[in-house]
């Protein structure tokens, strides 16, 4: 695709400190599901934990597109890392940006501004899941860590991600001010859809980077990888194979950033249905290319000495999280068809 000068110099930027400071530990955090303390202050001070903070607020003024890119860059290396980026738009900024009083904004977007603590989120319950309009009528509100009755529960053992903390947040018995609730009274249901329509492009981004990081890995090895005197690479049905995963993700990048490029112009009147595609498309790719490149590896793909088991793990929980795969075609043939359909 296409970058401007601008897009270029963050994007060299990122792959810099991804060679520094996540390279060397992507395998490490995987394996023993250790949450990445030090790269916090490393994301703050590039402004990637705090992207979309405005720059009255004190934040880098960032856009949808320079998100995705940065996600893209560093899931070629760690997935579970690259969700650390924007993490506290997605948490905080976001919610508050589109639905907070001006109170609000100037209240605790310096905070987020600040770059050096984490926001979490907590949008359904377990036996909703994808269904949250089972909730409608319900409120946002953002939440102090230190209210009574804030709990936070075992750290779920998961297939892959190692290294991010996937809790349940508990709210027992809990009173929140009123000037800590987003938006009106009985309008969470909207600021959700809202803020999610706003994420699924970033999941597509770090979707698609994951699959570029293992078809590079796919390619290296099969030019090095030698079986009955030459290069795998040799083999016609092998580079059908990374034609395909190349075609695959390049498709998936340009629906990506033509969704990105809607949003950063002001128009969201497609939002919902391009977030949808970017994602749904994007994730399928990346479970598709990352599977192929363990099949290209052979019988050591399988191994944890290789990068491209821990991305086949990391890439499934895509076409899971921010809505169901199978949800998100609902939206987009809602869209096409009618709700009535």
């Amino acid at each position: 695709m296409y970058l401007t000068e601008e897009q270029t110099a963050f994007v060299d930027s990122i792959r810099r400190m991804v060679e520094r400071h996540i390279a060397p530990i992507a395998a490490e955090i995987d394996e023993s599901d250790r949450f990445p303390e030090e790269l916090v202050p490393v994301f703050g001070d590039m402004g990637l934990l705090q992207q979309w903070v405005p720059e009255e607020y004190g934040g880098p003024g960032g856009n949808l597109t320079l998100l995705c890119l940065a996600k893209h860059e560093i899931a070629k290396v760690s997935m579970a890392c690259s969700i650390l980026a924007g993490q506290n738009s997605i948490g905080m900024a976001l919610p508050i940006l589109h639905f907070g009083t001006e109170e609000q904004k100037r209240r605790f977007l310096p905070l987020s501004a600040k770059g050096r603590t984490l926001t979490a989120v907590a949008m359904s319950e377990p036996h909703c899941g994808s269904d949250v309009a089972a909730m409608d009528g319900i409120s946002a509100f953002m939440v102090d860590t230190k209210t009574p009755g804030f709990k936070v529960g075992r750290n779920e053992r998961k297939m892959g991600l190692g290294g991010v903390p996937n809790v349940q947040l508990f709210f027992e018995n809990m009173r929140v001010p009123i000037e800590n609730r987003l938006g009106e009274e009985g309008q969470g249901f909207k600021a959700c859809m809202h803020i999610l329509n706003l994420n699924r492009p970033t999941v597509a981004a770090a979707s698609i980077g994951l699959g570029q990081g293992a078809l590079d890995a796919a390619i290296a090895y099969a030019k090095e990888r030698k079986a009955f005197g030459k290069a795998i690479a040799s083999n016609q049905g092998l580079q059908w194979m990374i034609a395909d995963m190349a075609i695959q993700l390049e498709a998936a990048r340009a629906l990506l950033f033509e969704c990105t490029r809607q949003v950063d112009m002001g128009d969201f009147s497609q939002l919902s249905m391009m977030a949808s595609m970017a994602k749904c498309f994007g994730s399928d790719v990346a479970m598709k290319v990352t599977t192929d490149a363990v099949q290209i590896f052979g019988g050591v793909g399988y191994l944890k000495d290789y990068p491209v088991e821990r991305m086949m793990r990391d890439a499934k929980i895509n076409q899971i999280w921010e809505g169901t795969n199978q949800i998100q075609r609902i939206v987009i043939s809602r869209h096409l068809l009618g709700r009535e359909a």
